[in-house]
C-alpha cells in the first residue's frame, strides 16, 4: 500500500528556532492585492542568509564555502500583503554532511503561520562549486537550529 504524505497544514511559531523580520515592500503585492508567490522563496533566502551572517557563519564576500539551492517547496494558509510585518521563523529539519534542510514559517500577525516551505543548501566551495563539509562553526550554529 502507497504511503500518503500528510496534507499540509499551518503550524504555530513555537514549531521554529530563529525568527527574523521581513519588510513587505510596495512591488511585492501582485494584481490579486496579496504577495505574490514568488516573494515568499525570497523571504527564505533572505531569512536564512541574515540569520547565518549575523551569527558570523557566512561571509558572502570572501567566504570559502557557500550554500547552493538544490530543492525548494513553499505551501499557503493564508494571504500577506504591504505593508504588513511579517516574521520569518527558522528551523533546521536535516544536518547532513554537505547538506542542510531549513524549513521556514512566514507569519503575519497571528500565531500560525501565512505559508511554510523548506529549501535545501548543498555547501560547496566556491571556486569548484564542489561539495564539502559543512563548516565546524556554520554546523555548530545549524545545531542550534535543529
Amino acid at each position: 500500500m502507497d504511503h500518503v504524505p500528510a496534507k499540509p497544514h499551518a503550524e504555530p511559531r513555537s514549531a521554529y528556532k530563529a525568527f527574523r523580520p521581513i519588510s513587505t515592500r510596495w512591488s511585492d503585492n501582485d494584481v490579486y492585492g496579496h504577495v505574490n508567490n514568488v516573494v515568499y522563496y525570497s523571504w527564505f533566502d533572505t531569512a536564512v542568509n541574515a540569520y547565518l551572517i549575523e551569527q558570523g557563519v557566512l561571509d558572502i564576500h570572501q567566504g570559502a564555502t557557500i550554500g547552493l539551492v538544490v530543492e525548494t517547496q513553499c505551501n499557503y494558509f493564508a494571504s500577506l500583503a504591504f505593508p504588513q510585518a511579517v516574521q520569518a521563523g527558522i528551523r533546521v529539519a536535516k544536518l547532513g554532511n554537505s547538506s542542510v534542510r531549513y524549513e521556514v514559517g512566514i507569519f503575519g500577525e497571528g500565531e500560525l503561520t501565512a505559508a511554510k516551505g523548506h529549501f535545501v543548501h548543498v555547501y560547496v566551495d566556491q571556486i569548484t562549486r564542489k561539495p564539502v563539509a559543512l563548516p565546524p562553526a556554520l554546523k555548530k550554529v545549524l545545531e542550534t537550529l535543529v
